[in-house]
């Protein structure tokens, strides 16, 4: 559905409102008596997702997304016991501050997807991505390798999710 063209993509609206209403059941069980409220609620959230994120602006690889959604809690575990660690061990010194790391991604959704999955990963978290090339990380420690894990990151997310990849 596009805000220009007025068209109707029936396949982005029906699998969209299929996610939707699974959500719903997931969240809220299956009650014949939601079924208003829940087909008030499918409706919303398929009109704000085709106007947040009109259909064709990514591409979800299914094999690429099980690969991120499987390698991430092992990874958040691993990053998490270390900033645990570096926070409780008096020994550790912990040094904070920003680390610029160069993005593949341009800016768009795919990126803006990309910087949410990525202020989930323990001891980083994005602050800056107001420039086109690069997002400002703060992180735990800086002596850490925080460019390499953003790019390595990224490279798996965009797997995952494919779209507005820069050129060059």
């Amino acid at each position: 559905m596009g805000a220009s063209s007025g068209h109707i993509n029936v396949l982005a609206v029906s699998a969209r409102a299929a996610v939707f209403l699974a959500f719903w059941l997931i969240l809220a069980g299956v009650n014949p008596a939601d079924l208003p409220a829940a087909a008030a609620a499918v409706v919303a959230a398929v009109w704000a997702s085709l106007r947040l994120m009109p259909p064709g602006t990514l591409h979800v690889s299914l094999a690429g997304t099980v690969r991120l959604a499987a390698g991430f809690p092992l990874g958040a575990l691993v990053a998490g016991i270390d900033v645990a660690r570096r926070a409780l061990a008096p020994r550790l010194s912990l040094r904070p501050g920003f680390v610029t790391c160069p993005l593949r991604q341009a800016p768009g959704p795919a990126r803006e997807a990309f910087l949410m999955y990525a202020s989930l990963l323990p001891g980083t978290i994005p602050c800056d991505a107001s420039d086109d090339a690069a997002v400002l990380e703060h992180a735990v420690d800086v002596t850490q390798p925080i460019v390499e894990q953003i790019a390595r990151e990224e490279a798996r997310f965009m797997r995952a999710v494919r779209g507005a990849v820069r050129d060059g």
